[in-house]
């Protein structure tokens, strides 16, 4: 029994999965909130270009 608990002690495999599982959830959270700033900016531009070409007479480009 003396020796399960000094070689369970000793076992790190489970402490890489959960490192790895803890740092591949931190990236997908950051690219979540990359993508949504990302697409809320997008979404701003678009808008302005669309209002800025509504607003332009065919004849008057570039004026």
């Amino acid at each position: 029994m003396l020796n399960f608990i000094k070689n369970f002690r000793n076992d790190e495999d489970g402490a890489v999965t959960v490192d790895f599982v803890v740092l591949t959830a931190a990236i997908v959270v950051l690219g979540l909130a990359v993508g949504t700033a990302v697409s809320n900016g997008a979404k701003g531009l678009a808008n302005e270009i669309e209002t800025s070409l509504n607003e332009m007479n065919a004849g008057q480009a570039g004026t």
